[in-house]
């Protein structure tokens, strides 16, 4: 948000230089973005306002009121230089206002007579146009004006465009209405910008009695326009619910000041500063102008709001002694409302507030720890490190998964995860896959189908032998377990945590490896490297041979090398071997695969056959 550094010198004649404000601003409010200088002596300040104070901080009224009270410097309420109008219609107004949904929280409409539309005061302009708003006329800008400075979005509509509704009793008069309600599907608005809106039943919206002129708390539509010939107007000051505000922006991609105000949630007592600015800032503007009294629908006042807090608690949050007179400071140089008897002559450290409307950030004692935390500044808390007892505290099911684990490595075992899904069990989830609705009630079902799959591999594994297990959770219909499965003589076992580290508690012959967490307890090698496999299938190819007694395995080797291409990328591994009638049977495997597509028949077996023919060109070789 942009904010004018002479706009701000109307409230706090006494502010800092721009670049000591900049450091005031980054160090206790907000983070300063941008600054830039402007020929007419002016520094615009381009700050991030973040969700928890946008509710009082989005506009000049709040920033000045926050550097004034952080300071301690006199605030100046420019309201008590505005000619307030009066009503010249003792009491009596002819606008009427129906609030047909919750989501709106009050509205505020005032009938004005006898108005000038046409260029705004100089000054007006300057301060619009300071933070890059355009002046467009005197109404429109007095509208935008009200919004930036004391962060209350408000609306003007020409009541000459607006249907009426006649008065039960009496024909000849009219009621001007505005209706604030949900819109019906498929009702249609053009805004002041000329885009067509279909809206939805949950878009919020203001009407007449027959069309709909705005978007709640968005944008006005072009139906009651206040143009340079509009002589009667109606103010509109209202507060809407942000979510309701946000939902259809986002629906309708339409992104205003107002929108974000409203979104950011607004207090609903901000609306009779706003209609009062408003009002005054018209009068001015065209003093020959009348005012109908204020029709204000407010259905449900905000509520007051107190909050207890400890200077103890306090101090504990922010790491660092505050004092009950400097909490008792601070609330009074924000005006804050509180009790306290450590300020009489009985000590005390409870504080009882009552929270100011428009502080909607302030609920929790931990909220009023980082308000005194940061208006006396963080560079104020000495960063003293904590006494840490950092002697871990052992976690006995993770020592029992680890002794388990251990056990069963030590034997030669590999760990394997298996799903927590399946097709059936005593527990459903929701929003899974049609064969995996269940949590499992036993690990045997997916270690099963892990050896069955890696038998499967084990010649492109290179191993002779599966040995697998998992440590898990189970899934009952009352409670879990932990469970442990492995195989053990081609039959899978499995038993609870319990159960089995109990087993190995007895066998003195377990080894154990405890770790203290450096790399070496994992046998991390820094020369090891990933290299990746492939996704193609591979294929297996035996070749036996017989050869003289004497002939060693690895010229066999030599010879199957010698031709068997790049495709084999495992072997030739012998694995059968074994003497008759004087000669040796040599039985290798060959593993086939490719990094690039799926090798065929054809191709393994013209490797085979050039293989053979080599073999079979030794004298007393013979391929069985």
């Amino acid at each position: 948000m942009k904010i004018s550094y002479n706009w701000l010198k109307s409230y706090i004649p006494e502010a800092p230089k721009a670049e000591k404000l900049a450091d005031i601003f980054t160090y206790h409010v907000c983070e300063v973005e941008d600054i830039e200088k402007r020929e007419d002596e002016d520094f615009i300040f381009d700050i991030k306002i973040l969700p928890n104070r946008a509710h009082d901080l989005l506009s000049h009224y709040g920033i000045a009121q926050e550097i004034a009270s952080l300071l301690n410097i006199k605030f100046i309420d420019p309201i008590s230089k505005y000619k307030i109008p009066h009503s010249t219609s003792s009491g009596q107004t002819s606008l009427k206002i129906e609030i047909d949904s919750s989501k709106c929280r009050r509205y505020m409409g005032r009938i004005i007579r006898n108005v000038k539309v046409g260029p705004s005061p100089e000054w007006v302009v300057k301060h619009l146009e300071s933070i890059g708003q355009r002046s467009i006329n005197n109404m429109v800008d007095a509208a935008n004006l009200v919004m930036f400075d004391v962060g209350q979005p408000t609306h003007i509509f020409d009541l000459d465009k607006i249907s009426s509704r006649t008065i039960l009793g009496n024909s000849e008069k009219d009621s001007p209405l505005l209706v604030i309600r949900q819109a019906k599907d498929g009702e249609n608005l053009i805004t002041l910008d000329n885009k067509d809106c279909k809206l939805k039943s949950s878009d919020l919206i203001i009407a007449d009695s027959k069309n709909v002129l705005a978007i709640a708390g968005i944008k006005g539509g072009k139906m009651a326009e206040v143009d340079d010939n509009t002589k009667d107007i109606i103010l509109e000051v209202a507060n809407f619910d942000p979510t309701s505000v946000r939902k259809t922006a986002q629906a309708l991609n339409i992104f205003t000041d107002a929108k974000k105000r409203f979104e950011n949630d607004l207090s609903p007592e901000l609306g009779s500063y706003a209609m009062l600015e408003l009002s005054a800032l018209i009068f001015e503007m065209c003093p020959m102008a009348t005012f109908e009294e204020i029709v204000d629908v407010y259905p449900l006042k905000q509520k007051e709001q107190k909050l207890y807090f400890s200077v103890d608690k306090i101090s504990k949050i922010l790491g660092t002694r505050v004092s009950i007179i400097e909490v008792g400071n601070i609330l009074e140089r924000y005006k804050i409302g509180y009790k306290n008897d450590g300020l009489s002559a009985q000590a005390g450290d409870k504080f009882e507030i009552v929270v100011p409307p428009m502080r909607l950030d302030l609920a929790i004692e931990e909220d009023m720890a980082e308000e005194i935390g940061r208006i006396m500044g963080y560079d104020k808390v000495i960063p003293n490190i904590p006494k840490i007892n950092f002697k871990p505290k052992e976690n006995e099911i993770y020592q029992k998964i680890s002794l388990a684990r251990n056990k069963l490595l030590n034997e030669g075992y590999s760990e394997i995860m298996t799903y927590a899904f399946c097709d059936k069990g005593e527990v459903s989830v929701l929003a899974s896959a049609s064969d995996k609705k269940f949590l499992r009630t036993n690990l045997s079902d997916g270690l099963k189908e892990s050896i069955k799959l890696n038998n499967t591999n084990a010649p492109l594994l290179g191993l002779n032998d599966i040995k697998v297990f998992e440590i898990g959770t189970i899934f009952k219909k009352d409670h879990e377990e932990i469970h442990v499965a492995y195989e053990s003589k081609k039959e899978v076992k499995e038993m609870s945590l319990d159960e089995y580290t109990s087993q190995v508690g007895k066998n003195s012959d377990v080894v154990t490896h405890p770790t203290d967490g450096t790399l070496a307890d994992h046998n991390f090698s820094p020369s090891a490297s990933f290299h990746m496999w492939s996704l193609f299938p591979f294929i297996v190819r035996d070749v036996a041979v017989w050869v003289g007694e004497g002939v060693k395995s690895d010229e066999v080797v030599k010879i199957i090398k010698e031709n068997m291409s790049n495709m084999v990328i495992r072997g030739p591994e012998l694995f059968d071997e074994f003497k008759k009638d004087g000669k040796i049977s040599y039985a290798f495997r060959l593993i086939f695969q490719s990094y690039d597509r799926t090798l065929t028949d054809v191709e393994i077996n013209e490797v085979m056959t050039q293989i053979t023919n080599k073999i079979k060109e030794k004298n007393d070789w013979q391929v069985r």
